[in-house]
């Protein structure tokens, strides 16, 4: 698994604009970070490596901390929180150029 390093600012700028475009992949709903969810998770950060996820609680603090436990539990950094919209990124070990996000917006694929 990637190691969760820090970004520097011009890479959260980059992503956050490569994100504006992006639609949420899952949704975390009543069930919670559940075993599958995480999982699921792993998978599309596997693939695609700069992902949204909506976080459906209506407590700020509630989102905030299941964003902290979702993003701890697959090693992936939060580049941005707005509303119930998580934005992670974590770096595939061998990224796929016709599945990851970051590289497809290099080579003007989104």
């Amino acid at each position: 698994m990637a190691n969760n390093i820090p970004l520097s600012k011009q890479d959260i700028r980059r992503f956050r604009a490569i994100g504006h475009h992006l639609k949420p992949v899952l949704i975390l709903g009543d069930a919670g970070l559940s075993d599958a969810f995480i999982d699921e998770l792993e998978l599309r950060l596997r693939d695609h490596e700069l992902i949204k996820v909506s976080v459906n609680a209506e407590d700020r603090g509630d989102r905030e901390m299941l964003g902290t436990a979702m993003a701890e539990a697959v090693n992936a950094n939060i580049v941005q929180r707005i509303g119930k919209m998580l934005l992670l990124y974590r770096a595939a070990e061998r990224p796929n150029p016709k599945l990851s996000n970051i590289l497809r917006h290099q080579h003007g694929g989104l």
